[in-house]
């Protein structure tokens, strides 16, 4: 699957902007990481981008959400078993073993953390360094839906925690437009 055709799934199973928005800074995240471990950047970057497919279709029905999108998936003819084990490791419904697993299942929620962080900093995105999303990430209070837990997966990946977050924070400001941060 291009590219081209994973933009075109979103588009019409995603309505909501900042869900849309959200899938952009997973996949931009997952991009960098997979060229930080010379890894195919495509396929690590279509995990990210895919990975809520089902979101809107599945909010009511948390047991169902990533299930689906691996069965839409599958319907359109996508093999990739990898991507497909990371979107269930993403959901909860598989233990995150691989590194495409683990990635995907902590780059998402460091992306929710730095873009709360980003929200409440005067310069938004722009002005937003590593220390800063250290910082909040502290604050348990902060972004309380962004798993710390899952978040702290990076580490297994062999990553500390402020090389993860720089990783996944440049990434998103290279794409700060599109996520109108």
């Amino acid at each position: 699957m291009t590219r081209e055709e994973a933009l075109k799934l979103v588009e019409e199973n995603v309505r909501t902007k900042n869900l849309v928005k959200h899938m952009l800074a997973v996949e931009a995240g997952m991009r960098a990481l997979a060229t930080h471990f010379g890894e195919d950047t495509e396929r690590w970057a279509l995990a990210g981008l895919l990975h809520d497919l089902d979101y809107e279709e599945t909010k009511e029905r948390p047991d169902l959400h990533g299930k689906r999108t691996v069965e839409m998936l599958r319907a359109r003819g996508f093999t990739d078993e990898g991507v497909l084990q990371a979107i269930l490791a993403h959901a909860g419904h598989k233990e995150p073993e691989r590194p495409l697993e683990i990635g995907l299942t902590a780059v998402d929620p460091l992306t929710g953390l730095i873009v709360a962080a980003a929200l409440v900093h005067p310069e938004r995105l722009a002005g937003l360094n590593s220390q800063n999303v250290l910082h909040r990430y502290k604050e348990k209070s902060f972004a309380r839906s962004a798993s710390r837990e899952d978040i702290a997966l990076g580490e297994k990946l062999g990553l500390d925690l402020s090389t993860f977050v720089e990783l996944v924070l440049t990434a998103m400001k290279g794409i700060a437009r599109e996520l109108g941060l």
